[in-house]
């Protein structure tokens, strides 16, 4: 699965309660497996029901009078079991236990071992949960509303579609037919080997599919509806289609060229190629995730597919090539080998969360993209995991209603920058070696984390597993704390230690038990700043390091390309030699966006004043690189809406202003000739910051042109979209809101309306908030686009945060049945909680969560509770100072 990107917010002071009970959870037993799914549906769109009928060839290994499989929200109407050359036996009774998920199939006698056929006739709902096998909604051309009938099954809702053996580790081939309308699409894992006419109704035909390789139960997929679709084949002969909605195949061409080039990539990555006869890739309307991966028929939110040549800006772009760098990567890794068990999801979504940008990289150099994954995931995950409440990668799940919990920012985006750091530590080549070995070795199986470090070890010769696991059995990451000093003229000695870095600051006490990483850790100097001068591997709490030919007017940088995975203190004579290397760019852009978010979260946890960081922020007045100018908009946001609790947010306001103007007037509102993505998004990201902070210039040129975008005189290009729409309704009124919402029903686009939900909540008005919330929840928005108006509320001022939090308590009930469990839940409460500043509204949130349980968001609340905690005291200690130096700044000079 790929996530959608979640705004990016800071995260995390002490423990507020502990983690509840875990349920007790015991796997299927393993008297009888299968080896074989025949599996006939016919989906009824009118009602949103269907028909089943399984049949499937099981292995006996030890005789028994019972069956125990999974079963979600499914009747059983008969079963019965026919040993090899034996009478069928029928079923006596099903004994559902519905809080497990699981039914046990009585037998009036013993089911000898060996091989039989099991039969299951059964009847379940197309819910509208957006996951199993469920029901989702759209339109035709003509203004029609219609239902598609679509899966989501990992990762445990295949039981809803099916009475299966709902574990990763048992694995089985399926043969698949659908009954469907013959008007309608019908797609599955395989391509189509038969389609007859249904004998019983002739508005109905009988689709078959071949049978699958041996494979997980949550990667099988059926999609009955209406589509159009493109069609290409890679350069090894895989047949690639891109299935859109109706009447706009031509937005599936992007998607289609991505595709097409990277399922060579992986091969020739890998080693070993695409296992299956052709893939298709579909968008599908009402979809909770970003992506499923689903062996051969992966599907896709619209806005994670489709692009518009006209009506797509960059970011879209960029974003469809990165989930489907993510999703195809996944064919191999995840679907060929498949974890053993939930404990090592991390491995399938970290390592898939790495490649897409390794692949993103082959297709389009020009997006710089390595130095965006470290402000995407790499600064993110940091802030994640420096929190009390934050969890190891490899997390122990039992119960399946903890796996959901663990689909967060650590086992993908901290899973991503360990192995980002781990390439980096073996080399490429190794590297390959060794991913090559591992999937020859378990393909079609199913292997642990251990399995891949023991390839990776015999490839490289170095010990993958002791350096991996520090990073990956224990939460957090060290601080590196660097000093030096220059001896016998031109040799730099370097003390070097570690200890945990903790959002709230260094902990008293002696660490008896303190933590410690094996943490790779490389040096460079200002002579070559792109190249490593020595790597050393810390596995010590502490060590010096002597660098020999270091003039002592040259700096020296710990972690150039930000790869490790640590925060560093420099001694403040380090740091002071590195800044000019800020304002001069002679270090490099990826160093520049490390150096000052690392100083941020030392200064948020109480390491450093906030103001020293601001002055440094100051520095970066000539950066031309969008992803540090991303980075520190972030950063900037984080301490606005800290300030958003005092009475000189207007203050920073300023500062904002002050410190992007420069680069505002320099890019101007339209692109000229020769310029490229990366300028498109820079535009976009300085434009909207402007607008927002209340540039005047800015916000008069945005209102003329929304206003030429509305009649219909000069249509916006799809990079000013939001910047304008941003701007103008931060500074509107209930006409402007009242034109946006009417652009919104008129979008034909997804992505153009998600543009517009994202914004809406920039609206300041009290009682226009309330609309926008309101309208959050009605038929306009999509289910999975309801929890971005909500958050884009709270995230946009003091008076939307409150606002947005009493609507999530008010409407509680209708929030969480739509998103049962799920992530959406867990994304939702972040975005709604994470910003206030005040003690007591964590003790709020916390009583709230008390009485209305979200058991796939526990930890999400927690962390939410330290952050408020965190923020408070941030505010409490560094406002004053902040004040000061803002005032200063607006000071005449004396």
């Amino acid at each position: 699965i790929k996530q959608t990107p979640s705004f990016k917010l800071v995260s995390s002071v002490s423990t507020l309660f502990s983690m509840p009970e875990r349920r007790p959870f015991v796997r299927l037993p393993t008297d009888v497996y299968p080896v074989n799914y025949g599996l006939r549906l016919k989906p009824d769109l009118i009602d949103f029901t269907f028909e089943g009928k399984l049949e499937a060839a099981v292995e006996v290994t030890q005789g028994t009078n019972q069956i125990v499989m999974n079963c979600a929200d499914i009747d059983i109407i008969t079963a019965s079991f026919v040993p090899e050359g034996g009478e069928e036996i029928n079923a006596t009774g099903f004994n559902y236990q519905n809080e497990d998920e699981k039914v046990t199939l009585c037998f009036p006698s013993t089911l000898q071992k060996g091989s039989g056929s099991l039969k299951i006739d059964f009847v379940g709902e197309l819910n509208d949960k957006m996951k199993g096998f469920y029901r989702s909604k759209y339109m035709t051309p003509s203004g029609e509303i219609r239902y598609a009938a679509v899966t989501q099954f990992e990762a445990t809702d295949a039981r809803r579609a099916f009475p299966c053996w709902d574990e990763p580790a048992i694995k089985a081939t399926f043969d698949i037919t659908l009954i469907v309308p013959k008007d309608r699409i019908s797609l599955s894992n395989m391509n189509v080997v038969d389609r007859k006419p249904y004998p019983e109704d002739h508005s109905l035909v009988e689709v078959t599919f071949a049978t699958t390789p041996i494979m997980s139960t949550y990667l099988v997929a059926f999609v009955i509806g209406e589509y159009d679709f493109v069609e290409s084949q890679s350069s090894d002969g895989v047949t690639v289609r891109v299935y859109t909605p109706v009447g706009k195949a031509e937005q599936g061409r992007f998607a289609l060229e991505v595709a097409t080039k990277t399922l060579p990539f992986y091969k020739d990555y890998f080693r070993v190629p695409y296992p299956l006869p052709k893939i298709d890739l579909i968008a599908i309307a009402d979809f909770a995730a970003g992506a499923m991966e689903n062996w051969g028929l992966v599907t896709y939110r619209e806005t994670a597919l489709l692009i518009d040549p006209k009506n797509s800006c960059a970011s879209s772009r960029q974003w469809v090539a990165l989930v489907v760098g993510h999703e195809l990567a996944h064919q191999w890794f995840g679907n060929l080998v498949t974890m053993e068990w939930w404990t090592h999801l991390w491995l399938n979504e970290g390592f898939a969360s790495w490649i897409e940008y390794l692949c993103v990289d082959h297709c389009f150099p020009e997006y710089d993209i390595w130095t965006q994954f470290v402000s995407a995931d790499y600064t993110r995950a940091l802030d994640l995991d420096a929190l009390d409440n934050s969890h190891p990668i490899e997390v122990d799940v039992g119960h399946p209603s903890e796996v959901d919990e663990i689909f967060d920012a650590i086992s993908y985006s901290k899973g991503a920058s360990v192995i980002r750091m781990l390439h980096n530590y073996i080399g490429d080549e190794d590297f390959r070696m060794g991913m090559n070995a591992y999937l020859l070795k378990f393909q079609h199986k199913n292997a642990s984390t251990e399995d891949l470090w023991e390839c990776l070890e015999q490839a490289s010769g170095k010990p993958i597993a002791a350096v991996m696991n520090s990073w990956t059995k224990q939460m957090g990451f060290p601080i590196i704390v660097v000093d030096q000093e220059q001896v016998h003229g031109s040799d730099r000695v370097l003390k070097i230690s570690q200890k945990k870095f903790c959002a709230s600051g260094p902990r008293n006490g002696t660490y008896e038990n303190c933590p410690n990483w094996m943490v790779p850790i490389s040096i460079c100097t200002s002579e070559d700043p792109s190249c490593t001068k020595m790597k050393v591997l810390l596995d010590q709490p502490e060590t010096t390091v002597n660098i020999t030919n270091v003039a002592p007017d040259h700096w020296i940088k710990i972690n150039p390309g930000t790869v490790g995975f640590y925060r560093i203190q420099y001694s403040s004579a380090m740091l002071e030699s590195l800044l000019p290397g800020i304002r001069d760019l002679t270090l490099l852009p990826v160093d520049r966006l490390g150096l000052q978010n690392d100083l941020f979260s030392l200064a948020r946890a109480g390491m450093i004043s906030t103001v020293e960081v601001l002055k440094v922020m100051e520095a970066f007045v000539n950066e031309p690189n969008y992803t540090v100018w991303s980075d520190l908009s972030c950063n900037l946001g984080v301490l606005s809406s800290l300030l958003s609790h005092t009475d000189f947010h207007e203050d920073i306001q300023e500062f904002i202003r002050d410190l992007f103007t420069p680069i505002g007037m320099k890019l101007g509102w339209d692109s000229k000739t020769g310029e490229g993505h990366l300028d498109a998004l820079l535009r976009g990201l300085v434009l909207g910051k402007l607008g927002k902070a209340g540039h005047k210039a800015t916000l008069e040129e945005a209102r003329r042109r929304f206003k030429e975008h509305v009649e219909g005189k000069q249509i916006l290009p799809a990079d000013l979209r939001s910047p304008v729409y941003l701007t103008v309704l931060k500074h509107g009124d209930s006409t402007t809101l009242d034109t946006m919402l009417k652009l919104h029903k008129q979008a034909d686009m997804q992505e153009e309306k998600n543009r517009i939900e994202r914004v809406l909540g920039a609206i300041p008005a009290p009682d226009l908030i309330q609309r926008v919330l309101n309208f959050a929840l009605s038929e306009e928005v999509r289910p999975q686009d309801t929890v971005s108006v909500i958050g884009g509320v709270a995230g946009s001022s003091k008076q939307g945060r409150k606002a947005a939090w009493k609507f999530v308590k008010d409407n509680w009930e209708e929030l969480h049945n739509r998103y049962q469990g799920g992530f959406l839940i867990s994304r939702l409460i972040k975005l709604t909680v994470d910003g206030f500043a005040i003690d007591k509204m964590a003790a709020e949130v916390k009583s709230f969560f008390e009485s209305h349980h979200a058991p796939a968001a526990e930890r999400t609340v927690q962390q939410c509770c330290e952050n408020i905690l965190l923020n408070a005291t941030w505010l409490k200690r560094d406002a004053d100072d902040i004040h000061q130096y803002l005032l200063q700044r607006k000071a005449p000079p004396v």
